[in-house]
């Protein structure tokens, strides 16, 4: 945004609780400085190209804001005083359209719609007394979005440097029921820990984010490749050359590893394989029409991640068998694998009757889930630990 080019300045990447530590080791390979891990962001600083870097490359962020007012109110007198003080014309020109959204946790302000209004307000009347010509609002596809954030009588306010959410890589174009968000699904890989150096399988595909994002780790693909526009570049101070350099500097790795992506349904396998050729990675992806109770055995060591339904459309009999099921299948098709296990449905969970070795909570959009790690080893548990010992 509005900033010369080598000049460092403070951003914050948002994404989804339980992601941040992961998040924070990208910006950190990134090249980010002064990493610091808030609720569901984290802080850090870096120059220009490293906010264009971060907008194409981090597959954990939901988008990434420049905070450019940070300061306490009192009451929407101040609120509308402090915005209009400041130099939007750095940020905003007559002409553009813009969004302003809101997120409150204050007792001054119970309405965020009525706080929004204000802001935006303060801006046009900004913009139109230095330039005679004011911007206007947008709904949708606005050139600019402001991010307000009000905690008790703290205010900061954030440039939106994204546009839309960088989940949306731009290349799923059918969904199948309720869909992986694509930031959730990389992080789930990258909470597994996959190098890329064993086989992958996601036996309950749907439409097949899973399998999509880590073709995408498996050959260096930046998660917003397919993006068709960014935030940043609707900023006066856009440098095309610059954004030029860092898309023309992407260097896609050849990978000759197995990611499997199955499902009992036809239709998602379609989806799936749709949305993979649109991502360019179908090649890269075994796409299997399979029944997740009849798996046949996996001989090798793999990593597998599951995101089984969650139940609400089952009635609870046949989500605690089908759940029981999962146990099996894991026990019988996958010994000597790691699996991963998501799911919001902590009491059928219980029923995959295996101690989980790790656990965490994530959400999946709104719903809180449990992720858990199985290590599933050859022959039994005790033996193994047998064979350990003097």
């Amino acid at each position: 945004m509005t900033q010369r080019t080598h000049e460092t300045f403070e951003m914050v990447a948002k994404t989804f609780h339980g992601l941040e530590d992961v998040l924070a080791k990208e910006i950190r390979q990134l090249g980010g400085g002064d990493i610091e891990i808030l609720n569901r962001a984290v802080r850090y600083t870096g120059d220009k190209a490293l906010l264009y870097r971060s907008n194409l490359y981090l597959r954990t962020a939901l988008r990434i804001l420049l905070p450019v007012i940070k300061t306490r109110i009192k009451n929407q007198v101040d609120l509308y005083a402090r915005v209009r003080e400041f130099e939007w014309e750095r940020y905003v020109q007559p002409g553009m359209t813009m969004a302003v959204d809101s997120f409150l946790n204050s007792t001054i302000f119970t309405n965020s719609h009525f706080v929004s209004l204000r802001v935006k307000d303060a801006i046009v009347d900004r913009i139109r007394e230095i330039t005679k010509r004011r911007p206007s609002v947008a709904t949708t596809n606005p050139d600019i979005f402001i991010n307000v954030h009000l905690a008790n009588n703290e205010l900061i306010i954030s440039v939106d440097t994204s546009g839309a959410s960088l989940h949306k890589r731009g290349y799923r174009k059918g969904d199948f029921e309720a869909p992986l968000n694509e930031v959730l699904a990389a992080g789930l890989i990258l909470l597994a820990g996959w190098k890329a150096d064993t086989d992958f399988y996601d036996p309950m595909c749907g439409s097949g984010t899973l399998g999509i994002e880590a073709a995408f780790i498996a050959r260096n693909v930046p998660p917003g490749i397919f993006r068709s526009k960014f935030g940043f570049e609707n900023s006066p101070d856009f440098e095309a050359d610059l954004w030029e350099d860092i898309f023309d500097s992407v260097e896609e790795r050849s990978w000759n590893g197995r990611i499997i992506s199955s499902d009992i349904s036809r239709q998602a396998i379609q989806i799936a394989m749709r949305n993979a050729k649109e991502a360019a990675v179908h090649k890269n992806i075994e796409f299997q029409g399979i029944d997740f109770r009849k798996y046949p055995k996996v001989e090798k060591r793999s990593l597998v991640i599951l995101n089984p339904p969650y139940g609400q459309r089952l009635i609870k009999p046949d989500i605690v068998q089908f759940y029981k099921e999962i146990g099996d299948v894991m026990k019988g098709s996958f010994s000597g694998s790691e699996v991963w296990v998501i799911s919001s449905n902590l009491e059928a969970l219980k029923f995959i009757g295996l101690r989980p070795a790790d656990k965490q909570t994530l959400f999946n959009g709104p719903l809180e889930c449990r992720l858990n790690r199985y290590v599933m080893y050859s022959g039994s548990k005790k033996e193994k630990y047998k064979s350990k010992q003097p």
